[in-house]
């Protein structure tokens, strides 16, 4: 696929350790340009955006999953994200020239090498699903890694695509996929009132009623004695960030309850920014731009 761009948003069970972190940061920067990297104490989660051709972005993807999966032991892990492996989501997304079907290709021989040579087991979602039950991310992370650690034991629908039957030990799982453009969008409530958050998480949310193309959680962040409302938006041009602040903005001030600062974790199309910037002003500080374009261009990668 030459002259193509792609990015990926990994997704690693290890947001405390900064050894382990930057193990991982520097694995994945070895062969592709690494975009951004946000990690949380209470997720216990961090999430690498990279890019570049569609085989350095695989290598990228590999070189990090293995490096997770030598240091992380998720026997060991806790955090409030629902999680199934060390190198949790690799999901690939087209950019420059590159056609969600080539990105289901990439993210089937990223998910065959890592079964064959690291021994994890991989589940292929969104795009690149093979089963319609597997589309879904939360469908395939259902009981997480100790539920799935179980029921691949005597459920036949939940056994691994590549790999298996049985989980990694230590790494668990990796669900390998393909899809469009996702933000990531959090938004923390000035208080640790964790049932609002689900309240709101439910009013917002696709499942529900709510926003179309929106999931969303509830979850509180003990470190920061902070609920959270924990989102992400899988088609901004149906509904926007500015679209799902102000839902939240609104069944907040229902309940009594006042936003604090939100988040955006990973980086944005500037597309994200045509619903309205006022949700960009409630982000924490940010040492660099939020834009995908931007940080492209600084990487020296044509934006698509």
């Amino acid at each position: 696929m030459p002259g193509k761009l792609i990015e990926c948003v990994a997704n690693f069970s290890e947001g405390r350790d900064l050894s382990v972190i930057e193990s991982i940061r520097a694995a994945v920067a070895s062969a592709a340009a690494l975009l951004d990297s946000h990690s949380d104490p209470d997720h216990n989660r961090s999430v690498l955006t990279f890019a570049g051709s569609p085989e350095a972005v695989a290598e990228a993807a590999f070189r990090g999953v293995e490096e997770a999966a030598a240091r992380i032991d998720l026997n060991r892990h806790s955090g409030v994200h629902p999680r199934i492996g060390a190198a949790d989501v690799i999901p690939f997304v087209p950019l420059n020239g590159a056609t969600l079907e080539e990105c289901v290709q990439v993210a089937e021989s990223a998910g065959r090498r890592i079964w064959e040579e690291l021994g994890v087991p991989v589940y292929l979602y969104e795009a690149a699903a093979r089963r319609p039950g597997r589309a879904r991310l939360e469908l395939v992370r259902r009981g997480q890694f100790e539920g799935l650690r179980e029921a691949v034991r005597h459920d036949p629908a939940r056994l691994p695509d590549f790999g298996g039957p049985h989980l990694h030990p230590t790494a668990g799982a990796s669900a390998v996929g393909a899809r469009r453009f996702l933000v990531a969008y959090n938004i923390n409530l000035a208080g640790a009132d964790l049932e609002a958050a689900r309240q709101i998480a439910r009013a917002v949310r696709a499942s529900s009623g709510g926003l179309p193309h929106v999931k969303a959680l509830g979850l509180l962040l003990p470190s920061r004695n902070r609920a959270q409302v924990s989102m992400n938006l899988t088609d901004i041009e149906v509904s926007p960030p500015q679209k799902a602040f102000e839902a939240v903005r609104k069944e907040a001030a229902r309940r009594g309850v006042e936003l604090a600062e939100g988040e955006l974790i990973g980086l944005v199309p500037r597309a994200a920014l045509e619903g309205g910037s006022e949700w960009l002003e409630h982000l924490g500080s940010r040492s660099a731009s939020p834009l995908l374009e931007d940080r492209l261009r600084e990487a020296g990668l044509r934006p698509g």
